[in-house]
């Protein structure tokens, strides 16, 4: 009875293990997501992919920011937008973006409720939410894109956060060392960064779960 207890023990060991390192290489990236769909919906119309900078996707995590947490100012008549003045002095700073290679916004869609939603949900069904937001997505000024998601204090309300600009690729919103600076919480795309979203949570307790049971296992076996 030891010895099977043993091999149970060591099946969800490795099993835990294998799970472990599973959710160490999850690459998934909302932000990086919410681009792919919205780059589909402009090819499907016969229009021109952007280019994901990760300069921009980072101003627009930091623009989320800029709300703080309050979603009643975000949509509507009378909608908040941060200071223009913001962009240079605060964003790029903070996302170590040099300040004189910043471009012109050419559109932006920002989005605030209180559920989380996969990405292409979030894309259609809270960004898309009207004639104006298609209106400023097909917009043939556009030439990159940056998109960027956060829950607030790790939770409820989520931002979802687009900002387009007509900058050139490799020299706008131009990163100091080649690189974003990754400011949590929050994803932003195109940093390649590994960035985990609302629904990873389920997978944390099956983890969880997988150890537990684990050492219920070896404490049978080991007459505990």
């Amino acid at each position: 009875m030891a010895t099977f207890f043993l091999l149970l023990f060591s099946l969800l060991f490795f099993s835990a293990s294998a799970h472990i390192h599973y959710v160490a290489r999850v690459t998934d990236n909302p932000a990086d997501q919410l681009v792919a769909a919205l780059n589909d919906n402009r090819t499907a119309k016969k229009e021109s992919t952007l280019y994901d900078n990760p300069g921009l996707g980072c101003i627009a995590l930091q623009y989320i920011k800029a709300y703080q947490g309050d979603c009643s100012v975000v949509g509507g008549d009378d909608a908040k937008k941060p200071f223009e003045s913001q962009f240079a002095d605060t964003f790029a700073p903070n996302c170590g973006v040099i300040a004189s290679t910043l471009s012109q916004i050419t559109g932006r869609l920002v989005a605030c409720q209180s559920k989380y939603v996969e990405p292409s949900k979030a894309f259609s069904e809270i960004l898309m939410k009207d004639s104006k937001s298609l209106e400023i997505l097909h917009n043939k000024n556009h030439t990159e894109v940056g998109a960027a998601v956060t829950g607030t204090d790790g939770g409820a309300p989520y931002f979802w956060c687009v900002l387009f600009s007509n900058g050139t690729r490799n020299s706008s919103f131009t990163l100091e060392g080649g690189e974003a600076k990754i400011t949590k919480p929050g994803c932003f795309s195109g940093a390649n960064d590994v960035c985990s979203s609302a629904n990873d949570w389920p997978r944390s307790i099956t983890l969880w779960s997988y150890i537990a049971t684990a050492f219920i296992a070896a404490a049978y076996a080991f007459g505990l």
